[in-house]
């Protein structure tokens, strides 16, 4: 079994055994030794019917393409294997390779028989029309059943003899009837087959695509076949304007042709058989592939889709419109130029000027003879600045768009040039002016509270004012000068009034505290550097008083505010190097506790 592996001609035997939806008719006398019924086909017996479904077997559509109620051939296997289907095909041609084929379904689903039925195998035979010679013959192999129908394609290849311009064909089971072996056969067609024949130029091209402007042109084919099939080969070349209707060329006979002068689009090709004689006859060649000399019409400048004034804040563009098939690249001068954009129909840019659009065809890449021509200009669009702004809690806050002679439209739907709003958000005006040209203004919107301190601390002689919430804060230790920073340094000891406000007005906070800044550490070793230990402006608090312990406990000085200090003794005894404690009794204010090192 095979196909043909060159070129299969047009079919010169086609059974399709019609359409309709009644049975039959049977098939004429001597194709076949099985029963005609038209009902369900049993063991023996077939029909003819675009019904498939008889007892539990597929039920399918026929195999040939485009049918409506197709109908096949539907055989029973007899108990027996033999010859089931016999037909003389005739107007052959001597000498002649040739491809039968024919599709066949097992019409039994997988499931049928238990699942254990008997699978389709089929003999093909093609005899002399005296039968007493095989020419071909070959085998399907066993067909099984599927789960869905599934129809299958076979084919045997054969040649006819000297003098020789029919054959018989037979078909006959190669299995046993029972439950199982039942099949539908369709398409039983007969073409020529012949090499696979190739035609190129001297590019090694099977096809050309020239411009208008370029022709008239001339191309040299040749036709080179395979010798699949064939041993000698015989040529005629022949021509066609639209693919479809062909014509011998005189005199071309040669596997090279050369082609007239070709100003409009022509089809080449190149009949071959075995032997000149068989040329003549449609039914005894095998056709080459064909070969097209494209003549690309030049196509036409763009259509503009008109000269655009954009706003300045837009980017639409210049277009044109092409037929299907054609491209566009743009230019920035009727003729030569510079090229600024291929392959599209709108050009995108922000300079104002004259742009031409040249039209290209996809097959050939023709260039139209002249440039479309397409102006930008731009209007200006309204300048508008972005805001940031914020109100007091409670109150509220005007917006205004900043510009006047145009519309607005606030994301509140509000329409006049400023509103009131009294919530934290983001609010967007659009402007738009004469010219329909439209900016879009942002105002972010805070909302502000009052200042609340959390805590005031303080290591040597820095302060640090920490508030309980956040917000355009600014900060002061005399209620005088303030600054952005919370941070104080170099600040001498004493009391504080505290403050901090809000820089739009919002509200103010405000603590008194008391700074005491005292060395970490004295040396009272009489070299006269940090001989005595004091806290510095104590003096601001003259009833205060400074108590000193060692690290037991023990009370060793006290210190009133005008004193120089401590020593570093007790009852005149030196103390040693340690780390001594102190609280500093403020009296109607507070107690400030701490401590520092004595080093010798």
């Amino acid at each position: 079994m095979g196909f043909c592996n060159g070129n299969s001609g047009d079919p010169i035997f086609n059974e399709t055994f019609g359409t309709g939806t009644n049975i039959g008719p049977a098939l004429p006398p001597g194709s076949t030794t099985y029963r005609y019924i038209n009902t369900a086909p049993d063991d023996g017996a077939y029909t003819i019917s675009s019904f498939t479904g008889y007892f539990d077997w597929h039920d399918t559509d026929d195999h040939t393409p485009g049918d409506t109620n197709g109908k096949c051939f539907i055989v029973n296997a007899d108990f027996t294997a033999g010859e089931f289907f016999r037909r003389l095909v005739t107007g052959l041609c001597e000498n002649t390779s040739y491809e039968f084929s024919a599709w066949l379904l097992n019409l039994l689903p997988s499931s049928g028989c238990g699942g254990n039925g008997i699978p389709v195998n089929v003999n093909f035979q093609i005899w002399d029309i005296t039968s007493t010679n095989l020419l071909a013959s070959g085998n399907t192999d066993d067909i099984f059943s599927t789960e869905d129908p599934n129809w299958e394609q076979y084919g045997l290849v054969f040649q006819t003899l000297p003098g020789q311009t029919s054959v018989v064909l037979r078909m006959s089971n190669n299995g046993d009837g029972g439950c199982g072996n039942d099949l539908a056969i369709d398409d039983i067609v007969f073409r020529t087959c012949g090499d696979f024949i190739d035609v190129t130029d001297t590019q090694n091209n099977s096809s050309i695509n020239v411009c208008e402007s370029d022709a008239p042109i001339s191309v040299t084919l040749t036709a080179t076949p395979d010798f699949s099939i064939y041993t000698s080969h015989a040529y005629q070349w022949q021509e066609s304007s639209d693919n479809v209707n062909w014509t011998d060329i005189s005199g071309e006979t040669n596997e090279i042709f050369t082609t007239p002068a070709l100003t409009t689009t022509t089809y080449y090709r190149a009949k071959v058989a075995e032997d000149a004689i068989n040329l003549a006859n449609p039914l005894c060649i095998a056709l080459s592939e064909t070969y097209e000399v494209n003549i690309i019409t030049q196509p036409i400048a763009p259509v503009s889709n008109g000269n655009v004034i954009n706003c300045d804040n837009e980017n639409q563009g210049v277009s044109v419109n092409v037929p299907n098939g054609i491209t566009v690249n743009w230019y920035d001068s009727a003729v030569g130029g510079n090229l600024l954009q291929s392959n599209t129909t709108t050009y995108i840019t922000d300079l104002a000027g004259t742009y031409y659009a040249e039209a290209i065809s996809e097959l050939g890449s023709c260039i139209s003879n002249t440039r479309t021509a397409v102006s930008l200009d731009f209007f200006e669009s309204p300048e508008v600045t972005d805001e940031e702004t914020s109100f007091c809690s409670g109150g509220s806050v005007v917006l205004d768009a900043g510009i006047t002679n145009v519309t607005y439209l606030w994301n509140t739907g509000e329409t006049t040039s400023n509103i009131t709003v009294n919530v934290e958000d983001t609010y967007t005006v659009t402007v738009t002016d004469s010219n329909m040209c439209s900016s879009v203004k942002t105002i972010v919107v805070t909302e502000s509270e009052a200042p609340v301190i959390e805590a005031i601390t303080s290591i040597g002689d820095t302060i640090t004012i920490i508030t309980a919430n956040t917000g355009e804060f600014e900060y002061s230790v005399d209620g005088i000068n303030y600054q952005s920073s919370n941070v104080f340094t170099n600040l001498e000891g004493g009391l504080y009034e505290v403050m901090v406000r809000e820089i739009n007005g919002c509200g103010t906070d405000s603590e008194e505290y008391i700074l005491l800044v005292y060395p970490e550490f004295f040396t009272p070793n009489n070299d006269g550097v940090n001989e005595l230990w004091q806290i510095e402006g104590i003096q601001q608090f003259p009833t205060a008083s400074i108590y000193i312990y060692d690290r037991y406990g023990k009370l060793l000085k006290q210190l009133l505010p005008d004193s120089t200090g401590w020593n570093g003794t007790y009852l005149g005894r030196q103390m040693p190097s340690s780390e001594y404690w102190f609280r500093a009794d403020l009296r109607d204010r507070s107690s400030v506790t701490g401590h520092f090192s004595l080093i010798r």
